[in-house]
């Protein structure tokens, strides 16, 4: 009745066609080269580790909670000199 043979109601594009089957198989094409190399050393490696060392540093070193205006936000305050005496 409705005949499904050679009608189709959106027009193929051969080259986006040809894209998005590459795009799918992207594994069974995929080589290692200088270039690919570089960037999953750089973005699977490098990037993961940086932040978790600039995170590491700074976990826990700060406190926010109940702190006057001019108290330090550190943990654990630096030595701070010993205050001069007043006394002649």
């Amino acid at each position: 009745m409705g005949g499904h043979g050679d009608f189709h109601p959106v027009k193929l594009d051969p080259s986006l066609e040809r894209w998005a089957l590459m795009r799918e198989n992207v594994y069974q094409h995929f080589k290692w080269t200088p270039r690919t190399t570089r960037h999953v050393m750089i973005w699977g490696v490098i990037i993961p580790f940086a932040t978790y060392f600039t995170l590491s540093h700074f976990d826990r070193r700060y406190d926010y909670a109940g702190k006057f205006k001019n108290q330090s936000l550190l943990r654990i305050p630096p030595k701070s000199a010993a205050p001069e005496s007043d006394e002649q």
